[in-house]
This record gives C-alpha cells, structure tokens and sequence, in this order.
C-alpha cells in the first residue's frame, strides 16, 4: 500500500497546479475526426465566432453554417469552428492534420495536398485572414477566405489578403458603432482573386434576429443582423459547398460569385 502515497501526491499536485492532459482543442468538432491512418483530409474547413461567442453556439452563423456544411460536404472533409482568441488552436488543427506521416514535420508534399477553406464574423474575420498569413509563413496554400463584417482586433491587419490565398471575399454592412471593413485588397493580384467587396443595407432590409441578445439589439443591430442573415449564409454556404468539390470536377468553382 505504500505506492498508493505518491499515486496521491500526483493526484493533488496536478489538481492544484491544474495541470492536465493535452487535448486537440476545446473547440467543437463539426465533423467525424479522420481514423488514424496515413491519409490527409480531402478538405480543411475552419470557422471562427465573433465577439465573446462560444463555438458551440448554435444562434450564430459560422456554427450553422460548419453544421450544414458536414451534412453534404465530401467524405473525409475536416471541419472546426473556433472562438477567434483560439486561433493557435486552429492553426495546431490544420497542421496535425497535413501531417500525414506524423513526423512533426510538413513535407512540400503534404503542404502542396492543402484544400483549406477559412471563414469568419466580425473579429472571426479577422482572425481568418491572420491565420491565413500565419499559414503562408509555413508555405501553406489556403483555397478561400471569407470574412463576414469583419473588425480588426488592435494589432491585427484583416485588410490586405495574403499570396497564399487563392479566393477571398468580404462581406460587410456600413452602420453602427461597430461595422465592418468595406474594402479588402490582395498582397499580391497576380496570385489572389478578390471575388468582391459586397455591402448589404440592414436599414434598408432588415433582418429578424430573435436569438441575439438585447445589447446587440440596442447597440449594434446591423452588425448582429450580419451573424444571423440566412441569405448571406446561404450565398456562403454555396460558395464554401463549390470549392469543396474533388479538384477535377472544380472547374467552375473559380468563377463563382456570390450575388450582390
């Protein structure tokens, strides 16, 4: 019974340092994880919530939209939605994934099998485009970015969208004390389409949103109407849905746009 002593010791020492074993995140996994073989995920699907939302939060759009997504979305595709402030954790997602050989190591191989969609509102917006860059440092191609009312938290540039995006589009209303960026740019044109800069006039057609909170209906309603509009989330939706396609039967997916 002396072993039993120490065994306690441990028990309380890690109780109050709270110390515990590492998991792959607390975000909410919106798709099957892949079986632990060697093969990548035919796409990496990453969202980011807004404000202080939890990623589990069903009255918000990027969780409807990532729910909506698995259910006809290709097999084997990977999809998460993160709080935008766990944007190491996605980033540590997207890495785990790619490896493939499990080496701790990216080859040019397992990055150039890269299908990475990022998605985001108001500061998830921003962190999309902030990972984005942060994956371009890895020499990591990323598919699309798509940012929805997007507001840069105090350090951070969402304006300029990095080479290593192929697509990006910016959703954004002009009201309020809080609204988004009107006008998103590439690094580099020669390397990243901007398939538009879209405003939409919540003043002008309102939309309902009976599940946020009473602040955001007092002081930032047309920011709010943007997490709930099911139009704008169902053009995202769309073009998310194209670009998800194996890339022989692709072809179209480049020249989609959403409708203004």
């Amino acid at each position: 019974m002396r072993g039993i002593a120490p065994l306690r010791t441990l028990v309380v020492a890690l109780t109050i340092t709270g110390a515990t074993m590492p998991t792959l995140s607390q975000a909410v996994d919106t798709a099957s994880l892949p079986s632990q073989t060697n093969a990548a995920p035919s796409n990496i699907v990453i969202g980011f919530v807004g404000g202080f939302v939890s990623h589990e939060n069903l009255h918000h759009g990027p969780v409807q939209l990532a729910q909506r997504i698995r259910q006809t979305s290709p097999k084997g595709t990977y999809i998460r939605v993160f709080e935008n402030r766990r944007r190491k954790r996605a980033y540590d997602a997207i890495i785990r994934q790619l490896d493939t050989d499990r080496d701790g190591i990216l080859s040019s191989e397992e990055k150039a099998r890269a299908r990475i969609i990022l998605f985001g509102q108001s500061w998830g917006a921003s962190a999309a485009v902030i990972l984005a860059r942060e994956l371009r440092r890895q020499g990591i191609p990323v598919l699309l970015t798509v940012q929805v009312d997007s507001v840069a938290k105090v350090w951070q540039n969402d304006a300029v969208i990095p080479d290593n995006v192929a697509e990006a589009v910016n959703f954004y209303q002009p009201h309020g004390i809080i609204h988004g960026r009107a006008r998103i740019t590439a690094a580099d044109p020669a390397k990243t389409e901007i398939l538009g800069n879209y405003l939409t006039d919540y003043r002008k057609e309102p939309i309902q949103c009976p599940q946020a909170s009473w602040f955001d209906h007092v002081f930032t309603p047309s920011h709010m109407q943007t997490d709930c509009d099911p139009r704008l989330w169902s053009q995202i939706e769309n073009m998310v849905q194209q670009r998800l396609s194996p890339p022989n039967t692709s072809a179209n997916a480049s020249s989609a746009r959403p409708q203004p």
